[in-house]
């Protein structure tokens, strides 16, 4: 297990990427599905060799995070940008091994799992990829882009029996737990309405106009695009998190913070996913080069109840985590029934009653026990091969549904939604986009 692989020939490796380039369609090449994709497991006594693929802030805190378990080791890193390498290794204590190419990485037969944590339009390939090569997988969020990727994540997990876990930490804290139990009790009475709201404060200035720019020496900015479309570099949406202000790599606020907060709301009702789906929304009083919507509203129908999300990143109304429902919170899920309200965001909760009608103002008796740690379900699962919290099987609806509303807001109409055989009814522009557009010549493994 923690043995180290001896490196691969570069005749051996660059014919095995020309093979991967030339199926992409069909999984991550012949060779190295054959070589690896049969399922294993971890003996509980041994180490858990990881590869950590994409290593920016969010890749290297990773390492930090899942470095510090005894039982696992980062065994390799990867990264289309020689100083984020450089960086990676250095955090390692200079054991793990760098690659340029996370195809290279997954040939490698001691790696027993991956993180993701690249920019969000290469979540979906890397982790079928991943699958398909016998790694489990930890994906950060957002998982896809379209509905298309997020079925198609699940069957390559679950065809290759690999345990998943997505990169929801706050899906670990007890207090989402606790608000869980305050909405299964029926203590809210019934619930149909349930309210998020997301605010945030990014202007006047944004990300501002920078020029287009050759990229900087040892960064591949044709594997950074991968399957998104060409575009020249632009410094603003590489450094600090930017690529999150573009539609191309990662869809709209909704996608990137709603599998944080909508997931308590998920959690909670357990709606599936949803009948309908309606959006508004546009670009008001942003003025950079992002694209993404500055105000966004989103409304699912459920047979039982409506859920809606509002967000503004216009003006935080100096709203605050944990702040009183009559001054309002930065983040939000409220739970309107017709006994009380339940308003919570990551770390705090409040239950406004409805006049008289809450009979018993007491939370319910803890029941759901506490997470380890939301990387150490992930290594448990891995030994045990038990689903984490946070599955794909788990996670898929809410994507499904979260990516539902960018396909709402591009048409401007609403869209009718089949639950049951996960397409689009009678809109066939809609069904269209749910389909990922990948710049050759990269595809989606159906």
């Amino acid at each position: 297990m923690s043995s180290k692989k001896s490196e691969i020939s570069r005749r051996q490796f660059l014919k095995a990427s020309s093979i991967a380039m030339a199926t992409a369609g069909l999984g991550i090449g012949s060779a190295v599905v054959a070589q690896n994709a049969e399922p294993k497991s971890v003996p509980a006594s041994e180490k858990i060799i990881l590869g950590i693929i994409g290593c920016g802030g969010r890749g290297k805190s990773h390492i930090s995070w899942f470095g510090q378990h005894a039982d696992t080791e980062i065994g390799a890193v990867c990264d289309v940008y020689d100083k984020h390498l450089e960086e990676a290794v250095a955090r390692t204590g200079g054991k793990a091994r760098a690659y340029k190419d996370f195809r290279k990485l997954l040939e490698q037969k001691d790696i027993d799992a991956v993180v993701v944590a690249t920019p969000p339009h290469w979540h979906p390939l890397i982790s079928i990829y991943a699958c398909q090569a016998g790694k489990d997988v930890y994906c950060e969020k957002p998982i896809c882009l379209v509905p298309a990727e997020a079925y198609a994540m699940l069957k390559a997990a679950q065809e290759n029996k690999r345990v998943t876990q997505v990169g929801t930490q706050i899906h670990a804290g007890d207090n989402f737990r606790r608000c869980v139990e305050i909405v299964r009790s029926g203590m809210l009475g019934k619930i149909p309405l349930v309210h998020v709201v997301c605010t945030l404060n990014e202007y006047p200035g944004g990300i501002g106009r920078p020029a287009d720019s050759p990229p900087p020496p040892g960064l591949d900015w044709n594997m950074w695009l991968g399957p998104a479309p060409e575009s020249p570099f632009n410094m603003a949406k590489f450094i600090n998190g930017n690529h999150r202000y573009f539609k191309d790599y990662v869809g709209s606020w909704l996608n990137e913070l709603g599998p944080h907060i909508v997931d308590l709301a998920y959690w909670a009702m357990n709606p599936g996913e949803p009948i309908s789906v309606a959006a508004s929304g546009g670009r008001f009083v942003a003025d950079d080069i992002g694209d993404i919507p500055d105000v966004l509203e989103v409304l699912w129908e459920y047979p039982t109840f409506v859920m809606s999300w509002i967000h503004s990143a216009c003006n935080s109304f100096n709203y605050g985590y944990g702040a009183p429902p009559d001054r309002g919170r930065r983040l939000s899920v409220m739970f309107h029934g017709n006994n009380a309200t339940l308003c919570a965001d990551y770390g705090s909760r409040s239950i406004v009653p409805e006049g008289d009608r809450l009979v018993d103002p007491k939370e319910p008796e803890p029941s759901i026990p506490s997470s380890p740690g939301h990387e150490r379900e992930f290594l448990d699962a891995i030994k045990s091969r038990i689903q984490p919290s946070c599955s794909f099987e788990y996670h898929v609806p809410l994507a499904v549904t979260l990516t539902l509303g960018h396909i709402a807001l591009r048409t401007g109409r609403k869209i009718r939604w089949d639950p049951q055989n996960h397409r689009i009814i009678g809109d066939r522009e809609a069904e269209q986009l749910c389909q990922p557009n990948y710049r050759k010549p990269w595809r989606l493994p159906l």
